[in-house]
């Protein structure tokens, strides 16, 4: 059966949503036009009345769009903690902060905010001694702050910078050159890039960078398929860069290159979306054909870095846990072996400095920092007095020191230099924020029960003076997907939260990578409904825990973090007070049909397969909506230029639920201009979000 779209006269298509039948109850939403639209998919009949709204930069979309800003402004405009939220988000932020430096021969870089500025600038250093500089200043891209700063790099020699520019949040880059004794900008400009770094050649004659083709119709809703690994020579126009590697007839392949030091050797890493596992081929010498060294998805591999004819990389193949592998090349001859075998604990990153391997593990989502000899023989561990998130040790195998970072949920970021010859450690940098105190607030590790007995982690963070019931204001936050671990680290805007005499609660759900490729699997896939009775059993554990009630307790979550939100909100209506799902993934039939969504399949499952469709359709948010059930009040949250989920998402989602909800519960849609997926998002945009959706929640909460 085609799909059928039934066009009726525009006065009887226009719909008046209320919240439930009963008048005393009823909110005045504004219009949704309702357009009947039935497919038939796998035998079963999909009702889509609002699919109109995936043309979400169309002028009907854009005026539904206001008119919605503009009735969700009546709730979230003006509260009695919105204010408050603000002035204290203004002090803790009005603070300076730098990012880990990391050194390119005699130069080090690093990202500094004196607290004021919209966007973080690049500093530079010219030797050790010598005061730092701006070398770019993403301030002056715009004057409201909402073109920012992308990926940026340095070249072997340490002259030029690649750096690549987002337009409104969007997923798009330029990447453009700048010389970095001069600041002057090359004439070069690359256009088109997408989930692409630029990796210079050794000669820095110019570099690589994976692009796509030109959207046909749509910048920001456009299927992103087919990318060609390019090479940029400098000083010439980009329509003469050379395809390096290209596969058409594998339009959902991308690419990543590494180019190995003094060498004409090339490793590729082939991914298929966002699935871990990928494929390695090599390139031994210029102008040669790759030639595949894993041509199965069998697990992880990232090239590390190489000595001699000894090339290291990490590996999951048969190690969910990770470990460390290093490839011989003798006489075009290919010899695997394991260097660092699988742990009992998950490896987090892997750096080589100073003749040794530097290897960050988590243990119930801490980091443990062990070193080894480059044969992989046991050195000794990192001592720290306090448990927490640790990264950092960027370097060369010939570098004697390196920097990294520390904090916590109530530890502001600290970053430190270590000698790695004696290991003496020296605090090199410590974010200081007005009015706080760290020994005035406490962050508890537990574990509690999901539905089906796995222990979760959970960490419950707030004021030590704060005395804590069924009626104190819980945040509970979540994500659970793509291998992506929440570990423990500062965060003002919980600090925001828990200065309005709040709870911050993170659930470790099963979906994420704390606990290596079994914890992932565990909640992707088939095993998708894990991740959301996890986070409804983390709020059921809260309360028996007498950490407040479902009067209480507002959820939260972004990207899949907004599907977890708003499935888990729907599976269980009175468990919640408030839902927060913010760009999220909430149409999970047609999720693969915009912009790089397709990538997704690999945590989800594909819709065009009937058992995939199934499992997707049976939590759907977008699809299992009830007419008439009584949800939580839900403040949903996008962004116009939001090209990785697209905002149409949100948008359907909330005409949909508006339409069904059945009690005075507002359901409420923010939709910010300007800005895309969160990353480059300026200071001010993300205080007046804080204090306008956590203000909103609070107010609610404390009625």
């Amino acid at each position: 059966m085609k799909a059928q779209l039934i066009h009726t006269q525009y006065f009887l298509l226009v719909f008046l949503i209320i919240s439930c039948s009963n008048e005393s109850t009823e909110l005045s939403y504004p219009v949704s036009e309702k357009i009947d639209f039935v497919e038939s998919t796998h035998g079963y009949q999909i009702n889509d009345q609002y699919r109109w709204l995936e043309d979400f930069t169309s002028d009907k979309s854009k005026t539904w769009i206001k008119e919605q800003n503009k009735f969700t402004q009546g709730f979230i405009g003006k509260n009695k903690f919105k204010n408050s939220i603000k002035k204290n988000l203004r002090t803790i932020w009005d603070s300076e902060s730098i990012s880990i430096p990391y050194k390119k021969k005699d130069k080090t870089f690093y990202y500094f905010n004196d607290g004021s500025w919209q966007q973080s600038k690049l500093m530079v250093k010219d030797c050790d001694g010598c005061d730092a500089r701006v070398l770019l200043d993403p301030n002056s891209f715009s004057q409201d702050g909402t073109v920012s700063l992308g990926g940026t790099s340095v070249s072997n020699d340490a002259n030029l910078l690649a750096y690549s520019i987002s337009d409104g949040g969007s997923d798009w880059r330029t990447w453009k050159i700048l010389n970095i004794d001069t600041g002057e900008n090359l004439p070069d400009t690359i256009e088109w890039a997408k989930f692409s770094n630029a990796t210079w050649e050794n000669d820095d004659s110019g570099f690589y960078y994976q692009k796509y083709d030109e959207p046909n119709t749509e910048l920001l809703k456009d299927i992103n398929t087919a990318p060609k690994l390019m090479f940029h020579k400098l000083g010439t126009p980009q329509s003469d860069d050379i395809v390096i590697y290209e596969n058409p007839d594998k339009p959902r392949w991308g690419w990543g290159i590494s180019v190995v030091d003094d060498s004409d050797i090339k490793f590729l890493s082939i991914s298929n979306g966002t699935d871990e596992r990928n494929r390695i081929y090599v390139q031994l010498n210029k102008g040669e054909s790759f030639i595949p060294l894993v041509d199965e998805l069998i697990g992880a591999y990232q090239y590390l870095d190489n000595k001699d004819n000894i090339f290291w990389f990490y590996s999951t193949e048969n190690a969910k846990n990770g470990k460390v592998v290093s490839l011989e090349i003798k006489n075009r001859s290919f010899v695997w072996n394991d260097v660092i075998p699988e742990d009992e604990h998950s490896i987090r990153s892997v750096n080589f400095i100073n003749d040794s391997i530097v290897v960050t593990y988590l243990v119930d989502t801490f980091s443990e920092i062990k070193f080894y000899e480059l044969n992989g023989s046991y050195k000794e561990k990192l001592s720290l007095p306090a448990r927490g998130t640790i990264a950092g040790f960027s370097g060369d195998l010939e570098d004697s020191s390196t920097y990294f970072s520390f904090t916590s949920f109530v530890s502001p970021r600290k970053i430190y230099e270590i000698n790695l010859k004696d290991m003496k450690v020296n605090s090199f940098w410590e974010e200081s924020l007005k009015g706080y105190d760290s020994n005035e607030y406490t962050s508890d590790f537990k574990f509690f029960p999901s539905k089906d007995g796995t222990m979760i982690p959970i960490h419950i963070s707030y004021k030590k003076s704060l005395k804590i019931d069924k009626n104190t204001p819980v945040l509970l936050y979540g994500y659970g997907g793509f291998n992506i671990s929440i570990l423990p680290r500062f965060s003002k805007r919980f600090l925001s939260w828990i200065n309005q005499g709040g709870v911050v609660a993170i659930a470790n759900l099963r979906g994420g990578g704390e606990y290596g490729d079994a914890w992932h699997e565990a909640g992707m896939l088939f095993n998708k409904q894990n991740v959301f009775d996890d986070f409804a059993y983390a709020a059921k554990f809260l309360h028996a825990e007498n950490i407040g009630s479902p009067d209480s307790i507002a959820i939260q979550g972004g990207s899949n973090g907004g599907l977890l939100v708003a499935a888990t909100m729907l599976q269980n209506p009175d468990l919640f007070k408030v839902a927060i799902p913010q760009v999220g993934v909430l149409d999970m039939l047609r999720f693969h049909k915009f912009t790089i969504g397709w990538a997704w399949e690999s945590d989800y499952g594909s819709p065009d397969n009937k058992e995939g469709f199934e499992n997707l359709l049976a939590y759907s948010p977008l699809h299992n909506i009830k007419k008439n059930q009584c949800y939580p009040t839900t403040l949903i949250t996008t962004a116009e230029r939001d090209d990785r989920v697209v905002p149409s998402h949100s948008f359907k989602f909330a005409a949909k639920l508006q339409e069904y909800q059945g009690c005075k519960n507002p359901v409420l849609l923010r939709t910010e201009g300007r800005a895309g997926h969160g990353a480059g998002t300026p200071k001010d945009k993300q205080i007046n979000q804080i204090a306008e959706i956590y203000g909103y929640a609070l107010s609610v909460i404390n009625k």
